[in-house]
């Protein structure tokens, strides 16, 4: 039977990396449903849609592929708001908790674990996970990070507009009343601050292989 590990935590405190270190060594199949929002947040861009017009948005989950997953184009500070801002539909939660939901499945008879990451996958996507992780880092860190992370792309990333665009989306994914940004009451909080991705991954690896 297939184990389950949830891995959540806010934006750029480091889940992404160390899920898909985990996927690496575990061989485990890795859902980043962050992207899921991100993708309809390109979209909306793409076909400059109102982000007051739910029906509109609510249509561009079904054009999402592996293409727009994987894009480079899913981490801007405008993609970061405008993911943050969707999010809240109940609507368009409704339909990709199916995608998440049904991502395991595929997996059933074939893996020992699949990783699903993301800000609500403990507490309300798979609220029985096996293994819950919560990772967590100071917003100048965070920003320090998306700096880093759009430098790649050769953009000139501000990191004082950043960090503000950090700090108001916490307080809206926090406070949000649809799967508010919090953690699961059994999870395991790990804060990345002072860590490198070495630390916090055996840390991980060791609660999964107790």
């Amino acid at each position: 039977m297939v184990k389950i590990i949830a891995i959540d935590g806010p934006s750029a405190s480091g889940k992404t990396l160390i899920a898909k270190k985990l996927s690496k060594d575990l061989d485990a199949p890795l859902l980043i449903s962050g992207r899921l929002y991100r993708a309809v947040a390109l979209e909306t861009i793409n076909k400059k849609i109102n982000l007051n017009n739910k029906k509109e948005i609510l249509k561009c989950v079904k054009n999402i592929d592996d293409v727009y997953l994987n894009s480079k184009k899913l981490y801007s500070p405008e993609i970061d708001s405008i993911s943050s801002r969707i999010s809240s539909i109940k609507e368009l939660r409704l339909k990709l908790l199916k995608y998440q939901r049904d991502f395991p499945r595929k997996h059933f008879s074939s893996k020992k674990y699949v990783i699903i990451e993301g800000r609500d996958i403990g507490t309300e996507i798979f609220p029985n996970a096996d293994f819950k992780i919560f990772m967590w880092a100071s917003s100048y860190v965070r920003a320090q990070r998306r700096v880093a992370q759009i430098a790649e792309t050769k953009k000139k990333p501000n990191i004082s507009q950043i960090h503000k665009a950090i700090i108001t989306r916490d307080r809206r994914d926090m406070t949000r009343k649809i799967a508010p940004l919090i953690p699961a009451a059994d999870s395991y909080l790990i804060c990345t601050d002072f860590s490198d991705k070495e630390v916090t991954f055996n840390k991980i690896i060791k609660i999964i292989k107790k």
